[in-house]
């Protein structure tokens, strides 16, 4: 046989990847299997069995398709390439999603769905819906909000508010997380599938969810249009409008819907009531005619089968599924019991280690209080047998005390016989130097009288020996004229003589009077150095008793002190009035 004749095998299976919302899977599939067959197979890997809002989605050039699943898998438009890449997502979205939506798995793929076409900007979703929708989709993941565990920051690195949000107000990260934070914080005890729910019950209500739009025309000018297919219909909106729609035709008033392919493909939507106008429009891309054909016949099977009685099936899935949630719902309340249970025990265990360790504390502060009262109660003994003999040291000082007191209080009296006749004899020196001081007043006085007697001496002396002198000159020209001398005038010599005698007399007075001063001088003076002499030994008496009698105080104090058992003080000075006029007086006395 010929290798040249042999055909090439054509392999038996392919590479399939299929990519869910949280995973992804690979599967090996026969040549043969059609959509349904791969289909199946993704549902019974995911556990899913609400199969009828689901498909599998792919590529193609510009747009995208949905898995036939009446023809194979390898006759359709489905890229080339190995693995070949679908994604499992919901083709269909329900009316009421807490009423249609069955499974906890069905549930979950249509929360990370919705959440991502939020986060990617495909659902318009105001600032306010954006974080409150957030923090469900935080309870939803980290389960219940404990500030000691989710600390400020845990939320950096999950993407939770689009970025139209994050751009239209100027808000930092942190600023954001906290007000996520606190309606996160509200949501304590709401289970993961709970707060799913709760995400999507929100999220319903948003005008573009669910939604797939298509461009078309209204008419052959190209009027441009927007459609919009979901489960209540179809909606016709602006371009630049995808939240209010011009015109809508709920399935429950559309009588029927034709498609036409000629040289443009139209669509002509029948209202039920024949008096309303026939919609028509037309759309230039085949692929995506076939896709709005698929979209308006699944919603309308779809809305057409919830106002039906529920199949065996799904009943069956809703009474499984309630059985599940009261399961899970008293498991949940079994696991509150216990983690409150645990909670309590734990903070029942912190209290008594608190408890313990306080006690511990105060046992230890016991013992070492104990030890410093011991320690205490020795130095008491010790200091009161140290009182004690001090005891009797100061009652043998004090009756020394007593004694010296007695003889001081003799010395005392005597001191003050003493100064009595010391201040006597002060008197007696201050009446002698007021008479002194008379005295010496009045020998003063009698100087002056004498000197100024002694200056008229001296004046009179100076006029006899000036009218001496006159007499002379007179006299000498009358002796040159006669050569002999003339006989001396009767009574010449005698006035002459007296003149001498008189002037004689009075030098001899003024000498005495001089000699009498200088005596009364120096009398006066010897008496004062007497007087003198015995002020500072009256002086130098005072001060020696001062002295005796400041030691002697400051011998009482001591000796009283000693016996009290205080410190030693030092002597008191006394300053009396009368003894600083003794130091006046004395102070005179030196001058005088």
């Amino acid at each position: 046989m010929s290798i040249l004749g042999l055909k090439k095998k054509q392999p038996k299976t392919f590479k399939v990847k299929v990519i869910t919302m949280d995973a992804e899977m690979e599967f090996s599939c026969e040549v043969k299997w059609k959509g349904k067959d791969l289909f199946d197979l993704v549902c019974r890997t995911v556990g899913l069995r609400e199969t009828w809002f689901f498909g599998l989605r792919y590529t193609v050039k510009d747009t995208y398709a949905w898995l036939k699943t009446e023809k194979r898998v390898l006759d359709q438009e489905v890229p080339k390439d190995s693995p070949i890449t679908f994604h499992f997502l919901a083709k269909f979205f329900p009316e009421k999603v807490e009423e249609e939506l069955v499974q906890e798995i069905t549930q979950h793929l249509f929360f990370l769905q919705v959440k991502k076409q939020i986060l990617d900007e495909e659902i318009f979703c105001s600032p306010e819906a954006s974080v409150l929708l957030a923090s469900y989709a935080v309870q939803a993941k980290y389960g219940d909000y404990e500030p000691n565990f989710h600390k400020p920051g845990f939320l950096a690195q999950d993407e939770l508010l689009p970025k139209r949000v994050l751009m239209q107000y100027q808000m930092t990260a942190d600023m954001w997380e906290e007000k996520i934070t606190a309606w996160y914080a509200e949501h304590r005890g709401i289970a993961r599938d709970e707060a799913e729910m709760d995400y999507l019950k929100i999220a319903q209500d948003l005008d573009m969810y669910g939604v797939s739009y298509f461009a078309i025309t209204q008419n052959k000018r190209d009027t441009d249009l927007l459609l919009g297919v979901d489960a209540q219909g179809l909606h016709i909106y602006s371009p630049n409008s995808k939240l209010n729609p011009n015109k809508s035709f709920p399935w429950s008033g559309i009588r029927n819907i034709s498609y036409s392919e000629k040289e443009v493909t139209t669509f002509t939507i029948k209202p039920l009531d024949k008096k309303k106008d026939v919609f028509k429009f037309y759309s230039s891309q085949l692929r995506v005619n076939k896709l709005i054909l698929q979209l308006c016949i699944g919603n309308h099977d779809l809305f057409m089968r919830r106002r039906k009685v529920d199949s065996i099936e799904v009943q069956q899935m809703k009474s499984q599924a309630k059985e599940e949630k009261a399961r899970k719902k008293v498991e949940r309340q079994i696991l509150a019991r216990e983690k409150q249970m645990r909670e309590e025990a734990e903070r029942a265990k912190e209290e008594m280690e608190r408890r313990l360790f306080q006690l511990q504390d105060e046992a230890r502060l016991a013992n070492e209080a104990l030890l410093r009262s011991e320690e205490t109660a020795d130095l008491l003994a010790e200091k009161a047998q140290i009182a004690e003999e001090e005891a009797k040291l100061l009652a043998h000082k004090a009756a020394e005390a007593e004694q010296e007191r007695q003889r001081i209080e003799a010395t005392a009296l005597k001191t003050k016989e003493e100064k009595r006749l010391m201040e006597q004899k002060m008197r007696e020196a201050e009446q002698l130097a007021v008479k002194l001081v008379e005295q010496s007043e009045r020998r003063s006085k009698e100087a002056d009288h004498l000197k100024q007697d002694l200056t008229e001496a001296k004046d009179a002396e100076r006029r006899a020996k000036q009218k001496l002198l006159e007499i002379t000159k007179t006299s000498y020209p009358l002796i040159a004229a006669y050569s002999t001398p003339p006989p001396p005038p009767e009574g010449g010599d005698l006035a002459l003589g007296s003149g001498s005698m008189r002037i004689d007399f009075k030098d001899s007075d003024m000498k005495r009077l001089s000699m009498e001063i200088e005596r009364e001088r120096l009398e006066y003076v010897e008496k004062s150095k007497h007087l003198q002499d015995q002020l500072k030994e009256l002086k130098s008496e005072i001060e020696s008793l001062k002295l005796e009698e400041q030691q002697q105080q400051a011998g009482v104090y001591s000796l009283r002190n000693e016996a009290r058992g205080y410190p030693p003080e030092p002597p008191y000075m006394p300053h009396s009035n009368r003894n600083s006029a003794y130091m006046a007086q004395m102070a005179f006395f030196e001058e005088v």
